[in-house]
Parts: structure tokens; C-alpha cells; sequence
């Protein structure tokens, strides 16, 4: 029976750590069966830019096409280059402040068709496949799986909240009020005709939600504690020991990023976090679980283009 499960998994420790769990969490009430993920590389591939980046930059470029004025802006002019080394030098926050101001003053309603409409045409320029098909088919095995078993599946992110509402359903079957992400702030205001409307500011509320962030937004805005959370880098660290550390069954799952032939090879960092230590040592220290790519994965993608 268990080889029906988790397809896409090879015989490993790792495949028997999740049966294990699985089988464990039976026993748990069903209220308290909840799992959350991560979703840039533990989701869907992050590299080589995080696919949020790719919809700014796809939004410059429009503008800039209309505008070229636009492009006179030094973060702009930065990320219309390429130019990695500027982009650096100017400080990704900065960067992430400067291209969510393309966006300020729409509806919460205009943003989320702007995200729809860029999810149905982009195409990774390195795999060439479509966003649906960058999700990584082992994680959405095991998200079916603990469905299975009525568990209450969430989506924790340091992504933009409203650009992963916008599209978790269709992608995850996750509800937008299921994603925590780092959140913009909206001001309500009338419209001409005096109804109230939201409209959308460059502000943002609390900061990343990377690290700690991640464990009391999961508080502040979902109020309940996971018994498996995944991520894959150090911004999800705080949330993998919380999973681990509490009453009953946990699992702390890591993704590592080592194949560099289906996908990309490379130790995952946070975007805002200071590190001193790799991601994997920090898992083996801490006992989570490490899923390789390269050898617990039999396939990383759905059936599509392979390789690059």
C-alpha cells in the first residue's frame, strides 16, 4: 500500500521519515492537523530569479515600453540591465520597495488580475516551462497526502501576501485566506461616486516575513500551530523548529537544492537574513528531515521539458 503513496519519492530515509509521520498524525485530532509550506524552492523553483521578481521586472518593462522616462530610475535602470552588481549595491529591499511602487494606487481586485494575467503567459527563460509546471511534483504528492488525512494545508511565505493569494488556488488549491507573506498596506478611501475602495501603497506592515516573522504571523493571522512545515532555507528555520518542538508528532522538512541537472544546484539563502552556518548543517544539528533533490526525488517537475 505504501508504494501507492508518494510516487514520486524514492525508497529512502527520507520517504520513511513522511510515511512515518503520516502514519503518526492519524492519531492526532483532526483540528490540530495542520501542515504549512514555504513556497519559493520548496514549492516551485526559485532560480534563477524568484518568480515575484520576474512579474516586476515584466511590469517595468511594460511600463518602460509606454514610458521610457521610467527606466531613468536608478533601481530601474538596474533591473532592466541585468546589472546583478548594481542591484546588489543598491540593496535588494530597496529594489523590492522601488518596483512594488509600480504598483501603488491599484485595487486589491486590478493587482490580483495583473498577477493572473502574468501567470498565464510567463515561461521560465532557463526550463521553459509555464509557472504551473515549475511546482515540484513530490511536494504536491505530499500535499495530496496529508489531504488524505484531513489536515489543513497553508502556505507561509516570504513572498508578497497578495501576489501568492492571487494565483494559490489555482496553483495549490490553497485559499488566499491560508497564504501569510510579507503584507502591503492599503488605504481605504471613496470613489467618486462615494463608495469605499482599497487602494494599494508602497508601505510595508511589519517587514519581511522571513525568520521569526514567519512563526508569530502564523499566530497573528492563522492561530494555529503546524505539525509539518517545509521550507528550504534560513528564512524558514524559526518555522521548521516550531513544527518540531511541539506536542505530538512534528516533522521539520528541508528542500535541498543539489541537482544541478533537473533543476539548479545551489545552497539556498534567506533575501533578508544574516547567515553563519549552511542550511544543511543547520538541519542536521537540528534533526529536520532533508529531502535531496538528486536523490529522493524520481521526478522534480510534472511531465514537461527535462533538463537545461
Amino acid at each position: 500500500m505504501s508504494e501507492a503513496i508518494l510516487p514520486s519519492w524514492r525508497p529512502s530515509p527520507t520517504r520513511d521519515a513522511l510515511l512515518a509521520f503520516l502514519q503518526a498524525a492519524e492519531a492526532v485530532a483532526v483540528s490540530d492537523r495542520v501542515a504549512y509550506f514555504d513556497n519559493d524552492g520548496t514549492l516551485w523553483c526559485e532560480r534563477p530569479t524568484y518568480v515575484q521578481y520576474d512579474f516586476f521586472a515584466d511590469e517595468l518593462r511594460r511600463r518602460t515600453a509606454v514610458d521610457p522616462a521610467v527606466a531613468e530610475r536608478p533601481e530601474f535602470a538596474a533591473v532592466l540591465a541585468g546589472d546583478s552588481a548594481r542591484i546588489a549595491e543598491l540593496g535588494l529591499p530597496r529594489i523590492a520597495i522601488a518596483l512594488a511602487d509600480l504598483f501603488a494606487g491599484l485595487t486589491p481586485e486590478e493587482f490580483t488580475d495583473r498577477v493572473r494575467d502574468f501567470a498565464g503567459r510567463m515561461s521560465h527563460p532557463v526550463l521553459g516551462r509555464r509557472l504551473a509546471d515549475l511546482r515540484y511534483l513530490p511536494m504536491l504528492e505530499l500535499i495530496d497526502e496529508l489531504r488524505q488525512r484531513e489536515f489543513t494545508v497553508g502556505i507561509v511565505t516570504g513572498g508578497g501576501a497578495d501576489f501568492l493569494r492571487a494565483i494559490s488556488a489555482e496553483l495549490y488549491e490553497v485559499a488566499p485566506e491560508l497564504v501569510v507573506g510579507t503584507l502591503i498596506e492599503h488605504e481605504l478611501g471613496r470613489t467618486a461616486a462615494g463608495a469605499p475602495e482599497l487602494r494599494r501603497t508602497t508601505r510595508l506592515i511589519g517587514g519581511a516575513n522571513e525568520g521569526p516573522a514567519k512563526v508569530t504571523n502564523i499566530q497573528t493571522q492563522l492561530g494555529r500551530r503546524p505539525l509539518l512545515a517545509a521550507g528550504n532555507s534560513a528564512g524558514d528555520a524559526d518555522m521548521l523548529d516550531w513544527a518540531l518542538a511541539g506536542p505530538g508528532p512534528g516533522l521539520a522538512l528541508l528542500v535541498d537544492h543539489d541537482d544541478s541537472a533537473r533543476e539548479f544546484a545551489y545552497a539556498s539563502e534567506s533575501a533578508t537574513l544574516t547567515e553563519s552556518e549552511s542550511i544543511t548543517a543547520l538541519a542536521a544539528r537540528r534533526g529536520w528531515t532533508v529531502a535531496s533533490m538528486a536523490t529522493d526525488w524520481e521526478s522534480v517537475f510534472p511531465a514537461g521539458p527535462v533538463g537545461h
